[in-house]
């Protein structure tokens, strides 16, 4: 099957980026088995390796598709990925264009005895329907008639909806199939074409839809779908009523609504809780829920969530605790089960998760966690080290073994031991300062080594070091993070001025500018110059992350804000929708509520500045 014309230009179109031109000649082995293979490596290679291209396999697929023994179902989906969303937004057009001028050969695939079969002509037919001449809607109009699979049927209705949106009134008899993939589908195409606020009959139909199935369907997958493709759960979520409606139903919707937006986490309390099943990931999302919730709720935290310690899986058990501390469990619970899991699991960051929020929460009366980390040094997960940085007095006894730390090339170690050894400043002593010269000197990490350096400089009142460092640094680039690191000097920094108050200039980009006027403020004072950088890059909203403090954060020192900023801010403070979302899961108190309450905080005590 193909020439060997096709087979050399093939070649010559991937070259030594893959073996895209084998795995497409295996396609016609004999051998199912060797067939499967080569279609799962396939996949692998054209959807998610960027620097192979996937134009030119596009009508070896089409020919494979139509002539090959298969797997057909699978080829027909992967031309549908390549044409929605794998690889350079120009090859997703060629293979639109491509399929789109195979259709007619294609099309009778949405009749093959074989439901797989028929589903992914469906999805092929979504992504490149548009270009298609004659175009394929009477194909699927008939196919929704004479369909028996309750998918293929749901995937037919979405698929349409796709292509003739109009005014949806086809699918409204359709919110009482007895299928629920079916209403359910009806009711997402629907959403999609209705305006806000959504209409309570709509919401509650896709709502019974999404319910009503014997297993709870899972969220589809967008990238079946062309790009103006909308789930049901995220149309509901623009419209925080129809989301809570929605909840009120019995829909799984309780931490998604909290993460698009604020001030709903009492609202959706019973049904957070409801949620919280035993799985980790749903205790953290709790924790920081939590975080939320005035003090008269956390009992019915606690009480939800104090059976999972008795959990055998320490990771639940982490969630658990950390949950409990932000629900402020008496302090000899916390403790006693931050210091098993340290015991137990001290390399596992859930672990981490766990010290982080016990101590966050009870400050002082959690210092035996930290000196069971201090016993510990060099045995568990790197980052139990910064938890060291709130409790000196526990650091000051193990400066030698920080100093040790610094040896420990090639693990996070070195890096958060400096941060360690420059936060106790003067009493880290002879030892901390010779492990200090020994790493900046030795420079086997040269951002461990630069801010070994700046360490220097409250440990034994060195500037000298930093000072060479971060020359050589800033000379050659115009690094943010050298830039920050010289800030840190403060006066002592004045001879790093020529490089950095170039990078005021209007044209710097936006967080280069900010981390030089940052760095200018604390050398020399200034505010002339550097307020209104940092006010530029308040206004990205964009969240809290460790190292250099945040612009807003740095404005409310300075006690300044421009007038230009003051509107934006306030607009951003005052809207109900999440300016910042969270990806991570995180377990303390939302980041967009900590930057509104830094915000809000800047907006009440800094003076306006034309």
């Amino acid at each position: 099957m193909g020439t060997e014309r096709d087979r050399a230009n093939l070649e010559r179109a991937y070259g030594p980026t893959g073996d895209v031109p084998g795995l497409l000649r295996a396609l016609e082995s004999a051998d199912e088995a060797v067939r499967e293979r080569a279609m799962d490596r396939l996949h692998s290679s054209l959807c998610f390796r960027e620097e192979i291209p996937t134009a030119p396999a596009v009508p070896h697929l089409i020919r494979l598709t139509l002539h090959g023994a298969g797997p057909r179902a699978e080829l027909l989906r992967l031309l549908a990925n390549l044409a929605n969303w794998a690889g350079h937004r120009d090859e997703q057009r060629w293979a639109r264009r491509a399929v789109a001028g195979a259709m007619p050969s294609l099309i009778p695939f949405a009749h093959d005895a074989d439901p797989g079969v028929r589903e992914a002509t469906v999805l092929l037919i979504a992504a490149c329907g548009r270009e298609s001449d004659p175009a394929p809607t009477p194909v699927l109009r008939d196919r929704l008639a004479e369909e028996t699979d309750s998918l293929v049927r749901a995937r037919v209705v979405t698929a349409l909806g796709l292509l003739e949106p109009g005014d949806g009134a086809w699918r409204h008899g359709l919110l009482a199939d007895p299928e629920p993939r079916v209403a359910l589908a009806a009711a997402e195409d629907l959403l999609r074409t209705t305006e806000l606020p959504l209409p309570h009959p709509l919401v509650d139909a896709g709502a019974r839809a999404y319910t009503a199935a014997a297993e709870q369907p899972e969220e589809p997958e967008t990238s079946l779908w062309p790009g103006h493709y909308q789930p049901f759960t995220e149309r509901l979520l623009e419209d925080p009523g129809a989301a809570l409606r929605a909840l009120a139903q019995g829909m799984p919707l309780a931490f998604a609504i909290t993460e698009h937006w604020r001030d709903r986490e009492v609202d959706v309390l019973p049904w957070a809780l409801l949620e919280t099943e035993g799985e980790a990931w749903q205790l953290y999302r709790l924790a920081q829920l939590t975080c939320a919730l005035p003090p008269e709720l956390h009992a019915r935290v606690r009480e939800r969530v104090l059976p999972y310690l008795a959990d055998d899986s320490p990771a639940v058990r982490a969630g658990a605790v950390t949950a409990l501390a932000r629900a402020r469990v008496p302090v000899t619970v916390a403790v006693e089960e931050a210091l098993r899991l340290i015991g137990e699991a001290p390399g596992a960051y859930d672990t981490v998760r766990v010290v982080k929020a016990v101590t966050d929460e009870f400050g002082t009366a959690a210092a035996p966690v930290a000196r069971a980390v201090a016993r510990q040094l060099g045995d568990g997960h790197s980052e139990l080290v910064k938890v060291l940085t709130r409790y000196p007095e526990v650091a000051a006894d193990v400066v030698e073994e920080l100093a040790g730390l610094l040896t420990r090339h090639g693990t996070g170690y070195p890096s958060v031991a400096v941060t360690v050894l420059a936060g106790l400043g003067r009493a880290a002593g002879e030892v901390g300062e010779r492990a200090l010269r020994i790493c900046v000197r030795e420079g086997v990490h040269s951002s461990v080594s630069a801010e070994a350096a700046v360490a220097l400089w409250p440990v034994a009142a060195d500037p000298e070091p930093a000072l060479s460092v971060l020359r050589r640094e800033l000379s050659t680039s115009t690094s943010s993070w050298a830039t920050t690191l010289a800030g840190r000097l403060g006066a002592a920094a004045a001879p790093l001025l020529p490089f950095v108050e170039p990078l005021l200039a209007p044209r710097t980009p936006s967080g280069t500018r900010a981390a030089a006027a940052l760095a200018v403020w604390r050398i020399t004072g200034r505010t002339e110059d550097t307020v209104e950088p940092l006010a530029r890059e308040a206004l990205e909203w964009k969240r809290f992350y460790p190292g250099p403090p945040h612009p807003v954060v740095t404005l409310t020192e300075m006690g300044l804000l421009p007038r230009f900023a003051v509107d934006p801010l306030r607009r951003g403070a005052e809207t109900p929708r999440r300016a910042v979302k969270d990806l991570m899961y995180g377990d303390a108190a939302h980041p967009d509520d900590v930057l509104r309450a830094a915000v809000r905080k800047l907006l009440r005590t800094a003076r306006v500045v034309d």
